[in-house]
């Protein structure tokens, strides 16, 4: 069991990480309305009095350099707030010295030092906060970014130099190449075109390829340096080993084995816990629980959830059990369900009686037919592997989509290998449909992973072959026979549920052109399993619709995926609404 948090633990954490998020919120939103500040500041004209003090001691080019300075700088502090908002360190740095130009140049354009003055008071704001800016940026990118930055800076002070050199006729002033340098850096420096200005269209062109060039070269830059870490390279075969010892001592759930799968990165904690995830945007989605000592649950999430917020990524939890919600909220976290796992009581489980006649009569027909279930122990040969693959090939043709992973195993040879198989075969011997199994997770269950059929099978196939496997897995000493979740099943039925549980109630309605929700929930309600919530667990509201993005594209890899199944809707499903026998 997790560890226990009293009310008034889980209150104070909650004050505390809420106090926090709410803290650099506010200051991002103070940067935020102090770039609108700067804006405004720089299209409104200055005071004649304050101007009459500054001509005493500078030229009008500097004054109108420091004005579009300063425009430039409020888009700037508009564009940081958002990563203020994430932690990010290199939005800190940044932020602090475009507030430091900001007061500068508000002096500069017209001695408004109201706004100098709150440029340098959240300037110091800033600056006594600086602990609470931790998120880093990808270390590689940083690189490239300044890298193109200086690169851009040189490309461009050679083109500019060289421009205004070779093409003086199209301006007003005859340029050498130390005066054609001069105005090049006056343009970075105080945004000063040459004066009086060109006098051709290709003079006009020139200047403004010069300014295109900066601020693409600034913008591209910027976005390399506020970049999350980028997870480059997959899990390395040491960290597999390690994360498959967790599994297999501390695995509870069917998802414990497919954290083991390859499209899956580790992350491990001092507790002896591993939390298997991928990276989709800024997204961390975790598959389930932390695996690991149940004494670990707390301190594991709280750890992930760390690791995250340094890379600038949001952490979340798919698939969660209802007995870890209440860690989940004591560490700040929010909760949505999305299904429920249906568990067959094979103590209970029997083909004998009234209740179960349906499944009794199945049997004995299929048996009547020639049809028999064959039971396959890993490791399973090449020849079985290829026959499979058939099966397999020909279910996926007819869903026009791409399998679905993360949550669910996919058709791989060496997986597929290790792997427990149930196969219906005909009375020619031919394969009809098979299923593959996850056993022993946790040791007194077992869970169906892959299910597959042929497009033209006897009616009444998928349900011999679960039959055959409850009965096998009963004649094993299982307790628990897993047969997945159903996805959106039981969410947002009452009226006090959640707003968006109920919003995902009327979409689980309208689901059925990509895939059979209900008919597949149908089908395993007939064997009267124990349903069991499942929960998604996200940071906070403004979070969920990223969160769900990575959750589908860790599933179908991109939304691209999707496309054949929206152009051409699935005919079939994992169990066949419809069946027709072989002539």
């Amino acid at each position: 069991m997790p560890q226990s948090h009293s009310p008034a633990s889980r209150w104070v954490n909650r004050i505390e990480i809420g106090l926090e998020q709410w803290g650099i919120s506010l200051i991002a939103l103070l940067v935020a309305l102090m770039g609108v500040v700067n804006v405004l500041s720089a299209l409104s004209p200055a005071l004649h009095a304050r101007l009459r003090v500054l001509d005493r001691f500078m030229v009008l080019e500097v004054r109108t350099g420091s004005r579009l300075a300063v425009t430039l700088a409020g888009f700037a502090l508009l564009l940081l707030s958002r990563s203020l908002w994430r932690h990010k360190y290199a939005a800190w740095v940044l932020t602090l010295g475009v507030l430091i130009l900001s007061a500068l140049g508000h002096l500069l354009k017209g001695l408004d030092y109201e706004e100098a003055g709150l440029a340098a008071a959240l300037a110091l704001l800033l600056w006594l906060l600086r602990h609470r800016f931790h998120a880093r940026s990808d270390p590689p990118s940083v690189r490239q970014g300044i890298q193109v930055l200086l690169s851009a800076f040189l490309f461009t002070l050679v083109y500019g130099t060289l421009g205004f050199y070779l093409l003086d006729r199209h301006f007003h002033t005859q340029f050498d190449l130390p005066a054609a340098l001069v105005q090049t850096v006056r343009m970075f420096v105080q945004f000063t075109p040459p004066g009086p200005g060109p006098v051709t269209h290709f003079g006009r062109y020139f200047l403004d390829s010069i300014y295109v060039v900066a601020v693409t070269t600034f913008g591209y830059s910027l976005w390399m340096l506020l970049r999350p870490v980028v997870l480059r390279a997959p899990a390395t075969p040491a960290e597999r080993a390690r994360a498959a010892e967790i599994v297999a001592t501390q695995g509870r759930t069917p998802l414990a084995r497919l954290a083991l799968l390859n499209d899956k990165a580790y992350f491990f904690t001092p507790g002896g816990s591993v939390v298997a995830f991928s990276l989709h945007g800024r997204v961390a989605l975790a598959l389930g629980d932390p695996i690991g000592p149940p004494a670990d649950l707390a301190d594991a999430i709280r750890a992930f959830q760390a690791f995250c917020a340094h890379n600038d990524w949001l952490a979340a939890f798919y698939q969660t059990l209802p007995e870890t919600l209440e860690a989940y909220a004591a560490a700040g976290f929010n909760a949505l369900k999305i299904g429920q796992e249906a568990l067959v009581d094979l103590v209970t489980f029997s083909l004998e009686g009234r209740a179960n006649k349906e499944f009794r009569n199945v049997k004995n027909r299929f048996t009547r037919l020639g049809h028999t279930a064959v039971f396959h122990p890993p490791p399973l040969d090449h020849a079985l592997l290829e026959a499979l693959r058939a099966v397999s090939d020909e279910w996926l043709s007819t869903r026009g989509m791409a399998e679905l992973r993360f949550s669910l195993g996919w058709f791989d040879d060496e997986y597929l290998r290790q792997s427990p198989v149930m196969v219906i075969r005909t009375a020619e011997g031919r394969i009809s449909a098979f299923a593959s199994l996850i056993p022993g997770l946790p040791p007194q269950g077992v869970s169906v992973d892959l299910m597959r059929h042929r497009r033209r099978t006897e009616s009444g196939t998928m349900d011999f072959l679960f039959v055959s496997l409850l009965e096998w897995a009963k004649g094993m000493g299982y307790a628990v026979f897993d047969l997945g979740l159903s996805a959106l099943a039981g969410v947002g039925e009452h009226s006090d549920d959640p707003v968006i549980e109920r919003a995902l109630r009327s979409l689980y309605r309208n689901l059925a052109r990509f895939y059979n929700y209900q008919g597949l929930h149908a089908f395993k309600a007939k064997f009267r399993p124990r349903w069991e919530p499942r929960y998604l667990i996200y940071p906070q509201p403004l979070d969920l619709p990223a969160v769900a993005l990575a959750v589908v594209r860790a599933h179908v890899g991109t939304w691209r995926a999707l496309l054949p199944a929206w152009r051409h809707p699935p005919t079939a499903d994992i169990i066949p609404p419809i069946e027709e026998r072989p002539s």
